[in-house]
């Protein structure tokens, strides 16, 4: 199996993953209601996002936190989006850029989880 080369392969990756979370019974439903009928648009974000961390080619600005901070989400979906994730990767890509978009991923979801969870337990106090 090959390695991911170029945008494509980004592509590749992005669409079947994100055709697998559309149908997951624990993320497909917060994924899609969020989402709605911006699909597209979605999807085209994160090639660029991928396209900027795995071959340095900088087509992708903004701030990922902020769209996320506020959604129904637990550590458990974040478990499932990361099995999800890895599993999307390899049965497509093997390689060091297979490797780093993974880990990349894992990165990502614990750090969401943490500042998610912290503006949880700050909105919480903050209404005590």
């Amino acid at each position: 199996m090959e390695d991911l080369h170029q945008l494509e392969d980004v592509k590749k990756v992005v669409d079947a993953f994100y055709d697998r979370i559309r149908t997951d019974e624990l993320l497909g439903k917060i994924f899609n209601e969020v989402i709605q009928d911006q699909w597209p648009t979605h999807l085209e974000k994160m090639y660029r996002f991928w396209q900027t961390v795995l071959f340095d080619e900088h087509t992708y600005s903004g701030s990922p936190f902020a769209v996320h901070a506020k959604l129904p989400v637990a550590f458990e979906h974040f478990e499932r989006w990361i099995q999800l994730f890895n599993e999307t990767i390899d049965a497509h890509f093997s390689g060091e850029k297979a490797d780093q978009m993974k880990n990349q991923g894992k990165r990502m979801a614990a750090i969401f989880h943490s500042k998610i969870e912290f503006f949880k337990n700050l909105t919480s106090i903050s209404e005590s």
